[in-house]
């Protein structure tokens, strides 16, 4: 197996935010597992008849443009949204994409001198809101794609994986093992390991169709940790605990690391590699800070 993965070629920003294309919602439901304090969908979009349509690959994200303007007077900013959907999209024919928006409420924290230091009102996320409130028929704009690194490898049967997300983070994930696994000319061989960080168990995201995957395929394998739940364990610390299980994955000089989600998530991983003198290959020393290598990717924010 080769210690340094080789990308396919991606489209990249074929349309961009000065003149938007049109998609249609056709789908948007709750993606969670139970009742959660978070709301987060899965959000189908029609892009055929677009440059989109056939030029998307999972691991890249596309751009939405809410309709309005901001408190300027100036139109929204373009706002990424990772793509969560196979290559072939949701319908097979990559005319149609998918994301995992999360509704972004929040309240108001003063920035600068400027701001009232009293106000502490409660505002909602623009564009992540307007996303999540998407009908079947209604219209929005979008761009992209973007990303041309976050992707499965060129020849994807020669590596093993291991995905860690948190949160949204799992979206081009989604997209990703069902590639590996559901594919038309039959599933991957290859060892693939889905470590899923959520707060409890009812903020894990697409979790009947992980288990679903992990009974039917053996070489894939569904873990999930809960940082405030039970034996309260973070994506990191699960590894660490269970390094009999994963050594091996980590050993092999084909594996692959994919990290996405919340910044910051990746130190543990790092020191857990670093301790374990697992870190070779996947990290490089760069004026005395770890960082990743072409067989660590990560996607954080």
């Amino acid at each position: 197996m080769p210690d340094s993965p080789t990308f396919p070629a991606v489209q990249m920003g074929l349309v961009r935010p000065k003149a938007p294309v049109v998609g249609r919602g056709i789908s948007n439901e709750l993606c969670l597992k139970g009742k959660s304090a978070s709301f987060i969908k899965h959000t189908v979009i029609d892009v055929s008849d677009t440059p989109l349509a056939g030029n998307f690959r999972a691991g890249q994200s596309f751009g939405v443009l809410a309709p309005g303007v901001d408190d300027a007077g100036r139109p929204h900013k373009v706002r990424l949204y990772s793509i969560a959907c196979p290559s072939w999209g949701e319908d097979g024919e990559a005319q149609v994409l998918s994301t995992t928006p999360k509704r972004v409420i929040d309240e108001f924290v003063p920035q600068s001198d400027a701001d009232d230091p009293a106000d502490h009102s409660l505002f909602l996320g623009v564009c992540s809101n307007y996303l999540c409130d998407l009908k079947a028929g209604d219209p929005v704009a979008l761009t992209g794609p973007q990303g041309k690194r976050f992707l499965l490898p060129h020849d994807p049967d020669i590596h093993n994986y291991l995905f860690i997300a948190t949160g949204t983070g799992i979206a081009p994930f989604r997209g990703m093992i069902m590639e590996l696994l559901m594919r038309p000319s039959g599933p991957s061989g290859a060892r693939i390991d889905l470590v899923m960080g959520a707060p409890y168990a009812t903020d894990l995201l697409y979790d009947p169709l992980f288990v679903e995957l992990a009974d039917e395929y053996p070489n894939f394998n569904y873990h999930t940790a809960l940082s405030r739940e039970g034996d309260a364990v973070y994506v990191s610390d699960l590894i660490t605990r269970n390094m009999d299980y994963f050594c091996p994955l980590l050993a092999d000089p084909g594996t692959l690391i994919y990290v996405c989600g919340i910044e910051g998530m990746e130190r543990g991983l790092f020191k857990a590699l670093v301790e374990q003198d697992l870190a070779e290959g996947y990290l490089k020393n760069h004026n005395g800070t770890a960082k990743p290598t072409a067989r660590c990717l990560l996607e954080v924010y």
